[in-house]
């Protein structure tokens, strides 16, 4: 249709811009965990942590893990819902769900947690199917993020909340410079020595800079029609763990 859209700073095709992020994402899936640790040096873990403690998910719930690839999150949520709840852990990317399901089965979580090949955009679940819906890091990578709040809204039931931890843009003085430097300079190095693939990870960076920042995403989660959202800044804003529930 020729409708444009970015992947990263470059302007391309909407149906290009998921051949392409597909192709990075089966490129770094092997290395995505390290990635992760070496990138953030570890903070990933802290800023996962807390998004878990908000998700307010009781036993014998059912979540949707968006975005859940390689199972960071699922393997904690599986443990809130117990064996009477169940963790549907969804991806676009083949090669990160199977990253994921190895993962998963090598800690020894089967019984409550199930791999879905899904678009966010399009979710392939009942209307009010969830509890809760989680996404993390992934929504900057899709194409429609409009589209995929607003269908993320239907599948969730009334009472229920949506949480979606995504990078996003510094508030403290400072801060800024630094972390371009970071992204730009030291990421696609980083890629280039641990993953041997500094494209992707030069991509990542600037998907970053792409990605609403606190406020535009807020409103894009209110015109999904959720409420009462809101927003918690992470180290210095870096990071923002943005939260919308459905009555």
């Amino acid at each position: 249709m020729g409708e444009k859209t970015h992947f990263g700073f470059e302007q391309v095709d909407w149906e290009e811009k998921q051949r392409r992020v597909a192709g990075v994402f089966d490129s770094v899936a092997d290395n995505y965990d390290l990635m992760n640790d070496a990138m953030s040096f570890g903070i990933h873990r802290l800023w996962k942590r807390f998004a878990i403690e908000q998700t307010g998910v009781r036993p014998g719930q059912r979540v949707l893990d968006l975005a859940g690839g390689t199972g960071d999150l699922a393997a904690r949520l599986s443990r809130l819902v117990g064996p009477g709840g169940e963790v549907v852990i969804g991806d676009i990317n083949a090669s990160m769900l199977g990253v994921g399901r190895e993962r998963l089965l090598d800690m020894g979580i089967t019984g409550n947690v199930r791999f879905v090949q899904a678009n966010a955009e399009c979710l392939p679940f009942p209307d009010r199917s969830f509890d809760c819906i989680t996404i993390a890091f992934g929504l900057r990578n899709v194409t429609d993020k409009q589209k995929a709040l607003e269908s993320m809204r239907r599948c969730l039931k009334p009472g229920g909340r949506v949480l979606v931890l995504e990078f996003s843009r510094p508030v403290v003085p400072g801060l800024k410079p630094v972390y371009d430097l970071y992204s730009f300079k030291l990421l696609p190095l980083m890629g280039k020595l641990i993953a041997n693939d500094a494209d992707s990870y030069r991509y990542l960076a600037e998907s970053i800079r792409m990605h609403p920042d606190q406020e535009t995403l807020k409103g894009m989660m209110e015109q999904a029609g959720f409420e009462d959202c809101d927003y918690f800044n992470l180290t210095g804003g870096v990071v923002a763990l943005h939260r919308g529930f459905r009555y």
